[in-house]
């Protein structure tokens, strides 16, 4: 590769090369024009005809305030006499610098905008696939025939895959680009996405899933790592937060959609008892919709221009940095605005040598292998450097932060669902018919059996049949010369019964709904296969609109927190959003109703999306460009696992005690709270 310090010098008109930036001769060696570059009398742009200084007189000037350019300058003269204060500093001390004062010049417009809106479609990407299996499962789990064990991991399948996706996408994006990793993760996750949608067995399903987990969870570090290279330190805070907010329309896009097309289970077709495509389906492809939109938005944009001038890419770093400020100036109806950086430090490692002397030996298949060997080992080389003496306390610091919100969050937002099911299912059970002792014969059954127990009951010569079971327990009973026929039952087992000369025709009565019973020359005939779903009771809309307000209520806390990003600070926000949320815990000993819980859902979402935000824009600035994905994924990957762990946990005692989640969520949120007290304040630092 050619040395970047030479021939990097951009060239005007004639030849004329720009001058340098600065006041009088203290350019620093910085590649800067302080004014236009020069150009012949006939050579002025039509866009500068008509215009006058006197046209450009800022308004603020009668009024004492100082111009916006005056600003960026002192704040340039201060860093440049900190430099010189602090006698030699590194190339990419400098280049951190360097790159701070060309987006400052660049201004923040269009561009960023459009930016935000193709990653914020990624990142609402993320937020729908934390929900979409659990919006499917009730349908899911009848046309897969799911026990709870499967049921349970598939729950789990989408935090693993999320988990290995994070931490894999985060490394490379720090090797090979920000651009193409998040392509490459959103396509994939489009694929597996779509492939899943159509699995007919659970096997395939939840093998689909694993890998649309891997796919999306790159979304997040890739996402604010690559948008935060575009912000200027004064922006950086309130845009990441805004940034955000796309998770939330996540949340209540997944909400909407699923409201509107699972319960219509009789959209879809089948193809014989083989295949089957109901409308949760439907539902899996139209949440993939956000990703695909985020696809297509990255083809039209840039790579960072940091990475690449990380990477000694010093030529296509300036033409995305020059396609940046012309593109935002042209928007703000000043296109005569020249770019005027001629040159930007691109510091060379030792890495990239390595990665090409290997590469450039060998066939094609040795070439590849080398590269691909050679890129892990510099990607667990990164994540190995996140221990090393300056970071080391920062990467445990936030660890601790990151594993402690994530814990109490994700067990808190399973708990909250489960103990309004449990809820219900009590409220249910309370009402439940118990017949006793009796015995029935010659009658036909013809109507609904729902909710109901029928211990030690004499069932003699009677027929079953074209009726549904709903919630019913038979024990303990006797079944002789019966008939059922045509029979859909939904919760219904037979415990200790015995059967005999019985027939069974077209039912779904398989054999693990008979336990621990008695066949005595009992017959079946077209016996159902797979499971079929009931409508009325398993898509009751509150499961959708707990969602959909849990996710509502992330919105006051989300404009807050980015209005004060950077006028309290990332830290005390972090700090005093995790410690309010511990208060906030004590208040679930009052959750005796399912609106109280709806209303403690709502409380908790509102207050710890504050600390959400601090937290993904203190992982940004703490770390150096060459380290921020890999760094952002890693601590993503532990929130992933903070996130199984904690909805285990919690799902595990509901019904059972209030008090250990309470305690447990209390505990994480308190500990993270005090820890990130002692973070650095990181609202002044360049992004390094």
């Amino acid at each position: 590769m050619a040395d970047p310090y030479h021939n990097n010098v951009y060239h005007q008109g004639g030849g004329d090369a720009y001058g340098t930036y600065g006041e009088g001769g203290g350019n620093e060696g910085y590649g800067y024009q302080g004014d236009y570059p020069p150009q012949e009398e006939d050579a002025a742009s039509d866009a500068t005809e008509g215009h006058d200084e006197e046209d450009q007189m800022y308004e603020g000037e009668y009024q004492g305030i100082p111009h916006p350019d005056e600003v960026k300058a002192a704040q340039r003269a201060a860093r440049a006499k900190a430099r010189v204060a602090g006698n030699v500093i590194s190339e990419l001390e400098e280049l951190s610098e360097q790159y701070e004062d060309i987006m400052e010049d660049c201004g923040h417009g269009k561009f960023q905008w459009t930016l935000f809106i193709v990653l914020g479609l990624a990142l609402m990407a993320d937020g729908v696939e934390c929900f979409v299996v659990a919006f499917v499962m009730p349908s899911a789990e009848k046309d897969l025939c799911l026990s709870n064990t499967e049921k349970g991991m598939l729950g789990l399948i989408v935090f693993l895959g999320m988990m290995l996706g994070a931490f894999l996408w985060g490394g490379l994006a720090d090797k090979v680009g920000r651009r193409r990793c998040l392509i490459v993760a959103l396509a994939i996750n489009c694929i597996f996405a779509f492939l899943s949608s159509f699995a007919q067995g659970y096997g395939f399903f939840i093998f689909f899933r694993l890998f649309s987990g891997i796919g999306i969870g790159g979304s997040v570090p890739i996402v604010y790592s690559y948008f935060s290279e575009f912000l200027q330190m004064d922006k950086r805070g309130e845009h990441l937060s805004w940034l955000c907010m796309f998770w939330m329309i996540g949340g209540i896009y997944a909400s909407f959609t699923a409201w509107g097309i699972i319960p219509r289970y009789g959209w879809g077709f089948s193809m014989g008892t083989e295949f089957q495509f109901h409308s949760w389906r439907v539902f899996v492809l139209v949440a993939a919709l956000p990703a695909i939109a985020s696809l297509v938005g990255l083809m039209f944009m840039p790579e960072s221009p940091r990475f690449l001038l990380e990477n000694a890419k010093h030529d296509e770093a300036w033409m995305i940095l020059k396609q940046v400020h012309d593109t935002n100036w042209r928007a703000k109806g000043q296109p005569e605005k020249v770019f005027t950086v001629t040159h930007i430090k691109a510091p060379k490692t030792a890495e990239d040598e390595f990665i090409e002397i290997q590469s450039a030996t060998g066939t094609a298949v040795q070439r590849w292998t080398v590269r691909s060997l050679t890129l892990c080992k510099l990607v667990l080389k990164n994540v190995a450097s996140l221990l090393s003496a300056e970071l080391r306390f920062a990467t445990l610091f936030m660890a601790i932060i990151w594993f402690c919100m994530a814990f109490s969050y994700y067990g808190l937002s399973v708990w909250f669902p489960d103990m309004i099911k449990h809820l219900q299912y009590e409220e249910y059970e309370a009402r439940v018919k118990v017949f006793h002792r009796e015995r029935v014969e010659r009658f036909r059954f013809n109507f609904t059996l729902e909710n109901q127990i029928h211990k030690e009951i004499e069932y003699i010569r009677d027929e079953f049949i074209n009726i549904e079971m709903k919630s019913v327990r038979f024990e303990d009973s006797l079944f002789e010369d019966c008939y059922f026929k045509d029979i859909k039952s939904t919760d219904t087992v037979f415990k200790n019964c015995t059967i005999r000369s019985t027939e069974f025709i077209n039912t779904d009565l398989w054999e693990e709904k008979f336990i621990d019973c008695k066949f005595e020359n009992v017959s079946w005939h077209e016996n159902k296969h797979g499971c079929h779903l009931d409508t009325a009771v398993e898509n009751d809309v509150l499961v959708y609109l707990v969602s959909f307000l849990g996710s509502l209520a992330v919105l006051p806390g989300n404009i807050i927190s980015a209005l004060s990003m950077e006028k309290i600070g990332r830290v005390k926000i972090i700090g005093g959003s995790m410690l309010v949320s511990a208060g906030c815990t004590f208040l679930l000993f009052l959750s005796f109703s399912q609106s109280a819980i709806i209303a403690l859902q709502c409380l908790f979402c509102g207050v710890s999306v504050a600390a959400w935000n601090g937290i993904e824009v203190v992982t940004v600035e703490l770390y150096p460009t060459s380290k921020r994905a890999t760094a952002f994924g890693m601590l993503n990957a532990l929130c992933k696992l903070a996130a199984i762990l904690g909805s285990s946990i919690f799902a595990s005692f509901v019904g059972i005690t209030k008090v250990i989640p309470i305690l447990l969520s209390f505990a994480a949120l308190v500990c993270g709270g005090m820890v990130a007290l002692k973070l650095p304040d990181t609202r002044d630092k360049i992004l390094q």
